[in-house]
């Protein structure tokens, strides 16, 4: 290739790179100048604890939507996070390699599956066995943990296999050879060694257990209460926008951009945790 094609190839590549980042800011400062004054109209302590959503009486309180979020990002995590550093750690350290080409595969294909699928299999398949066994409308904090659970295994399993994949060899060697056993030698050496990129995939797990919609539309029953069990409906920041969206207008549909400002703070806060914490595993 010429010189003159690389730079036309250079500054392509360059123009869509700025395209894509000037379309995330755009969309950023669209929701923060929709959203914000709202917020600062309403108070911040009255938006953020009230716990009265009724919009055609002019009250606008996400508390119970907040705590529910929070409810349903940590039985997520609490089923997923586990699991996947779990697995990672069989798949890296104990998988034989033919073994590992067919099931790597299959986990991340759960990635590629649409959430719809996962509420529709939690609507027909997990509420009801709840709702038989163990209690309640099933549509519940239960429910919808378990499928975001499900949901967050290949975002957790992937980048924990990459974080114990940069373990030094010699680190492991050298535990083995000072006599401790292979589950020794992963608990004590090899997780710590990689527990900042561990930490960093749980993290990014919990944002994409936050940002989630359909799924949890489908599984979390939406009420709007403070939860007293995981047997309780709760319903979640992104599930409120989506569902009243299309219907709202005037302080109502800026209530929802305001609701929309304080999820992408908290997700925001989130990667830029797990960035840093990337950043300084790999300084180490």
């Amino acid at each position: 290739m010429s010189q003159k094609s690389e730079t036309v190839v250079y500054y392509v590549l360059q123009f869509i790179a700025l395209s894509a980042m000037g379309s995330l800011l755009l969309i950023a400062l669209f929701i923060l100048k929709e959203g914000f004054p709202f917020i600062l109209e309403e108070g911040p302590s009255k938006f953020l604890f009230s716990s009265t959503w009724e919009p055609a009486k002019e009250h606008f309180g996400i508390f119970p939507m907040l705590v529910g979020s929070v409810w349903v990002t940590f039985g997520a995590l609490v089923v997923g996070g586990p699991l996947g550093v779990a697995g990672a750690i069989y798949l890296v350290e104990f998988t034989p390699k033919g073994l590992m080409r067919i099931i790597k595969p299959v986990i991340e294909l759960l990635a590629g599956i649409p959430s719809v699928v996962y509420g529709f299999m939690g609507v027909a398949v997990l509420a009801p066995l709840i709702r038989t066994y163990i209690g309640g409308p099933g549509l519940s904090v239960l429910a919808a943990s378990l499928i975001l659970g499900i949901m967050i295994l290949p975002t957790v399993m992937s980048i924990s296999m990459d974080a114990l994949n940069s373990v030094p060899p010699s680190y492991k060697e050298g535990s083995l050879a000072l006599g401790a056993t292979r589950w020794q030698t992963q608990y004590m050496v090899v997780l710590k060694a990689a527990k900042s990129g561990i930490l960093a995939s749980i993290i990014l797990g919990m944002g994409r257990a936050i940002g989630e919609t359909m799924a949890v539309i489908m599984v979390a029953g939406n009420a709007v209460k403070i939860p007293n069990s995981v047997l309780d409906s709760v319903r979640t920041l992104t599930a409120n926008i989506a569902l009243e969206m299309g219907y709202a207008t005037g302080r109502h549909r800026q209530a929802l951009f305001a609701t929309g400002v304080v999820l992408f703070l908290v997700i925001m806060m989130l990667n830029s945790f797990a960035m840093w914490s990337l950043k300084e595993r790999r300084k180490k």
